[in-house]
């Protein structure tokens, strides 16, 4: 009985064991070209999951740094203290220019923010547009902007001494300013015109328009800061103009509205606000150096003096101030077609 047993137990083993070699051998029996297709397949899987995961974790990306980009720009409103020093820069570092406040616009991108806006100038009785910024932003730093000017006689992109428009009483007439009034004489009397007067003297603006007279509106005035006879900041890095427009702004936009304080003191006030942000200011401005830790306590213990002006009007008016004892030098500005109403 137990050889029996044993028998069976033997046979189920063989079968087992055969079975086992033959799924063996079928195996094996995979061609080349089938294990190829196998592993291309498999292949080919993997790199679409490898895929499908990069893609999944892009966009979880892109939100997020988004997101965060506003927040940063939008909490403690630093776009818009950007916005401010950049504008603010314009008023005070060019000479009859201002802005408008619809023509301002600004993108926000990965932990960057552009911004965009239109410059003008006031030639006559009109507004006429001289050009537009753009400028880029790596989180709070501003990169140099990108300027480009539609004006015939646009200042130097970069300030210095050979190309200021507006000379202190103390510092030497550079080359270009001998035939100017001669400039003037050839232009047509149907026109009018913009020029740069720098004066024999410092004195005080209201006096300074006083003394031109009501046929002409004095734009713009460059202030004092006992550094212009130099024109050099104590690293000896060129300094250029500052000042600011003379007559009220009637925009709500424009801090020089008239509103609440005089356009002397909107002049103080924004030389304190571009003091705290000067390193940005500084990007934004022609003038590379404008030495605000030096030039507001002049300006405070010395008053608002100025030593020069931009100034507009018929040209045949324009003329007439070659006459004037105040004015030491001149440098004609743009010209456009009669507006004077």
């Amino acid at each position: 009985m137990k050889d029996q047993h044993n028998q069976e137990d033997e046979e189920i083993y063989k079968s087992f064991i055969s079975e086992s070699i033959h799924n063996l051998e079928q195996s094996n029996n995979i061609s080349e070209e089938e294990q190829i297709k196998l592993i291309k397949n498999g292949k080919n899987r993997a790199f679409k999951t490898n895929i499908m995961v990069s893609l999944a974790v892009l966009l979880l990306i892109v939100p997020v740094m988004t997101l965060s980009t506003f927040l940063y720009y939008g909490i403690g409103g630093k776009a818009n203290k950007q916005i401010e020093v950049a504008t603010k820069t314009i008023y005070i570092t060019e000479p009859n220019m201002s802005l408008e406040e619809m023509e301002l616009e600004e993108e926000i991108g990965f932990f960057s923010m552009d911004i965009y806006f239109d410059i003008y100038k006031k030639i006559g009785k009109e507004d006429y547009k001289a050009g537009d910024y753009k400028v880029h932003y790596v989180l709070d730093k501003p990169g140099f902007p990108e300027r480009n000017m539609q004006t015939e006689r646009p200042l130097k992109e970069i300030a210095s001494m050979e190309t200021d428009h507006l000379i202190h009483p103390d510092a030497l007439v550079p080359p270009g300013f001998d035939h100017q009034w001669d400039i003037l004489k050839g232009l047509p009397d149907g026109t009018v015109g913009e020029v740069y007067l720098s004066l024999n003297k410092v004195m005080d603006p209201d006096e300074l328009e006083k003394q031109l007279g009501n046929e002409v509106e004095v734009r713009w005035v460059a202030v004092d800061t006992g550094m212009e006879s130099k024109q050099l900041d104590k690293e000896g890095l060129p300094i250029s103009p500052i000042g600011f427009p003379l007559q009220i702004d009637q925009t709500t936009w424009s801090p020089f509205n008239g509103r609440e304080q005089t356009n002397e003191e909107v002049f103080i006030d924004t030389l304190e606000f571009l003091q705290k942000n000067e390193e940005s200011a500084e990007k934004i401005a022609r003038a590379k150096s404008l030495s605000l830790n030096e030039r507001i306590p002049y300006i405070k213990e010395n008053g608002v003096q100025v030593y020069g002006a931009v100034v507009t009007g018929p040209i045949p008016e324009l003329r007439k101030l070659e006459q004037n004892e105040l004015i030491r030098a001149m440098k004609v500005g743009e010209v456009k077609l009669w507006n004077w109403k």
